[in-house]
Parts: C-alpha cells; structure tokens; sequence
C-alpha cells in the first residue's frame, strides 16, 4: 500500500500526463529551452522533472536544448526540423524575473504560428506595460499553449490572453519519490533571502534552529559536474547529446545539494514552493509560509495542500510551532 504522499506524487503525475500527452509526439524532434543554468534547486528540480517525464512517459528526450543566453533558432531549427518547442517551466511567467518573459517573447515572436507549449508557471503581473507586451506576443503568435499551476493564475491567463490555457501540476513531482538518510537535526528553517521572500516575516529563531537557502552552491562542483555529463557523452560516442548530457548533470548536481541540505531535518519550515515540493518527495513534514505574492497557497489550494505533511502557517512563529509538534 502506497503511502499518503507517494499517492499524492502518482496522482499529480497522472494529471500533468493528461495535460500534456497531446503535445509528445515520440515521432517527432522536441527543444527545451530556457535551461535554469542558476543556483536555484529548485528549477533544477523542475528541470529534471521535465526531462523524466519525456524519459518515463514517452521515451524520448530533447535534440536541443538552450539557455537564455545562447538560444540560436537556426542551431534550433536545424536539430529538430518541425519538432516541437517547449519552454522551461517555473515561477517568473510575469515581470518579477523580466528576463525570462523578455525571452519568452522573443521566442514568440521569431516563431510565428509555430506551436509552442510553455511547461506549467505561475503567473504575476505588477506593471501594465509589461502585461500588455505579454498579451500582443500571445496574440501574434497564434499557437501557444500555456500551461499555468494554480486557479489564480488560471483564471488570470483565461482572461488575458488569446491562447489555449490549461491547469497543470508543476513538472518536478515527475521526478518521484526520493530515498534519503536519517535526519540529523530537528527542523531546519529554509527561508528565501530575495524579492519573492515571504511579506513581514522577521526571521528569529529559537536557538537551534538553523536559517538558510538554497542559493548557495561550489561553482567548481558543478563545472566538473558538466564535464563529467561532456565526459559521459565523448565515452558513448553520443557527440549529438554532448550539451544536454552536460546541462542535465550541472542540474543534477543542483538538485541533489537541495535534497542533501532539506533531507537533515525532521520537520521543516519554508517560503519556497520547491523545498514544499521536495519535501513532500522525501516525505518530510513541513510549514509552508507564503511567498509575497501568493505562489505557495495558490498551488497547495489547487494541488497538493491535502497531506498531513504539509501545513499552511500564517506565521513563522507558527510554522516552527507546528514543526516542532511533528518530531
């Protein structure tokens, strides 16, 4: 019998797998662009999870893949002809992480008529300007599917753009569950340190009880980690799939850091939606805090709030109140 979380993490698969069967055409070449070469565990997470559900539900993987920063749509469409185009999946469909949407634009906009399906995001908006912009390079384009991961942003999506909108489980769940060793202290406060940092929380912790993020990595573990995946590639002759061996490996490297760092407590407290998301794939329990706009709530409303695992703390008093109960 399963437990109650590992149900939840099969459930969720099943939905994302509805939501996006229709667009996996094992026949045919994919891109994956938008690749989170960044400290965050958390895109890597929902990177790998892309890359699992390609992998496990339809056994194939990208033939290109791009950051922001080296995207060549003529590198692009010389790898995958009329394949399919998606893009990365996350929290910065908005104008809190400018660069990201500036990206999805310009890939809407050198790709007219072309389908491309956006992995599932969360939606946020602060200027009109900036919303505007979105809303022409949606209507222009013509065929975008975008997948969103809570009601807020669904409804948002509905009523602003001109596209096919869809509610989807956010893509790192594809991952599964994951083993871990025994904790080695009780709760661990895992708190973001940036713009999307949880409103008025001041942060004052009983004695114990360490603070941190997930932001911080050893630049060199993660440059040999991509020589490793160059490595892996040049010793199977697979010369095709140098740069996703090597991407795949950095984001690997990210996420495991993530789960070493969460998987030393026994109950944790956070105001970032993947150290909520990864907890529930080690099965830990936590205290969720939410982030400042509403990002955390809005998905465990719509997606994965109904476990004794995880709590909706109205404050970080609160929140170590209830973790301290779970150990």
């Amino acid at each position: 019998m399963q437990a109650p979380h590992s149900q939840l993490i099969s459930n969720l698969q099943a939905q994302i797998h509805d939501c996006l069967k229709d667009y996996i055409q094992p026949d045919r070449h994919l891109a994956c662009l938008d690749f989170p070469d960044i400290k965050n565990c958390g895109d890597s997470a929902i990177w790998l999870g892309q890359m699992a559900y390609l992998r496990n539900w339809h056994k194939v993987q990208p033939n290109y893949i791009s950051r922001m920063k080296d995207f060549s749509k003529s590198a692009m469409l010389k790898r995958i002809g009329d394949g399919q185009i998606f893009l990365h999946g996350g929290g910065n469909f908005g104008d809190i992480w400018l660069g990201h949407q500036k990206f999805r634009e310009m890939v809407l906009n050198k790709l007219p008529g072309r389908q491309i399906v956006q992995f599932p995001q969360s939606i946020h908006f602060q200027s009109k300007t900036h919303l505007e912009s979105a809303r022409r390079a949606i209507g222009r384009h013509g065929n975008f599917v975008l997948l969103v991961r809570d009601e807020k942003s669904l409804h948002f999506a509905q009523q602003q753009f001109d596209c096919v909108v869809k509610l989807c489980p956010d893509m790192a769940f594809c991952i599964g569950d994951i083993p871990t060793d025994k904790p080695s202290l009780p709760i661990l406060a895992m708190l973001r340190q940036d713009k999307e940092k949880a409103s008025n929380v001041a942060i004052n912790l009983p004695s114990g009880i360490p603070c941190e993020d997930w932001m911080t990595e050893n630049k060199m573990d993660v440059r040999r980690a991509k020589f490793s995946g160059i490595k892996s590639a040049i010793r199977d002759r697979a010369f095709s799939e140098i740069r996703l061996r090597m991407l795949n490996a950095a984001a690997n490297n990210r996420f495991q850091r993530g789960i070493k760092q969460i998987s030393r407590a026994q109950a944790i407290v956070t105001d970032r939606l993947h150290v909520h998301i990864c907890s529930l794939l080690i099965g830990r329990p936590h205290a969720a805090l939410d982030n400042n706009y509403g990002k955390i709530y809005g998905f465990m409303d719509t997606f994965s709030g109904k476990t004794p695992l995880s709590h909706k703390a109205a404050s970080l008093e609160e929140g170590i109140a209830w973790a301290q109960q779970q150990i």
